[in-house]
């Protein structure tokens, strides 16, 4: 089922494109009612007005918008709403793709209800996981309507929590490359070419989410695959540690870095 009321979407970079990729795939916004609005002609942009999408239309046309999703930079948040002041249904919704920008600093602006989602670019191809907060019914129920078709939604009660929530999935599918890259390397350290050491680091990656979709619990998953006493349970005890040290210390500079973005 199609939002019933045109979306504005605000930004088409990386996420703002992943986002009308999968718009455009999964629905619920249809090409005809998607307004973007973007400083640059991204490969998003050209795609989504092949489409039928209308980009940068004349402002006037924004008063017929049920939502307006900010997908901008949160260091440039302000100069990038104030066209809209004024120009926006009194029951438009603004939802937050944002770090660290709080949603009274955006009421306050646009004086409209505010729900702040937190998605990974998996929403291109309907497999994200999303973080969604909001204060107002309206506003909850807007971020479910945009994303429930693209994303896994995870409800937070608590605005507070949207920084952690940032970190530990918005920025953790970089941290868990990050992760299979060094394994490609320890390969390479031990003999493997790189070019069959990268190939097989993927090559677990996506043998290690084939399963995450089941009822089973990460423990359990882990223990399909480390038996007692063998190679691998060797090599997590030698790394449990580490691994440890290492995801504390990228979600607390995250948080940290969402922080000062607000």
């Amino acid at each position: 089922m199609a939002v019933a009321r045109p979306v504005v979407l605000v930004g088409c970079g990386r996420l703002g494109s992943a986002l009308v990729e999968g718009w455009l795939r999964c629905g619920p916004v249809t090409a005809a009612d998607l307004i973007i609005l973007t400083r640059s002609d991204t490969p998003g942009a050209q795609a989504a007005r092949a489409a039928g999408a209308r980009v940068n239309p004349e402002m006037g046309t924004l008063d017929a918008a049920g939502s307006v999703v900010l997908a901008v930079k949160p260091g440039g948040w302000r100069t990038a709403v104030a066209p809209l002041a004024g120009r926006l249904a009194d029951d438009a919704v603004l939802v937050s793709l944002m770090a660290g920008v709080r949603a009274v600093d955006l009421a306050d602006a646009l004086d409209r209800p505010v729900a702040r989602v937190m998605p990974t670019t998996g929403v291109a191809r309907g497999e994200g996981v999303a973080a969604i907060w909001a204060a107002t019914h309206a506003g909850r129920a807007m971020g479910h309507a945009l994303f429930a078709r693209l994303a896994q939604l995870v409800d937070l009660d608590d605005e507070a929590l949207m920084d952690a929530a940032t970190a530990t999935a918005g920025s953790a599918p970089a941290f868990i490359l990050t992760l299979v890259q060094a394994l490609a390397r320890a390969g390479t350290a031990h003999g493997l070419s790189e070019a069959a050491a990268t190939a097989l680091a993927r090559g677990a990656l996506r043998s290690a989410a084939s399963g995450i979709a089941g009822e089973d619990t990460l423990e359990q998953l882990i223990d399909r695959v480390a038996s007692p006493g063998g190679t691998t349970r060797a090599g997590l005890d030698a790394s449990a540690a580490h691994m440890d040290a290492a995801a504390q210390a990228a979600i607390g500079a995250a948080i940290r870095r969402a922080g000062e973005l607000g």
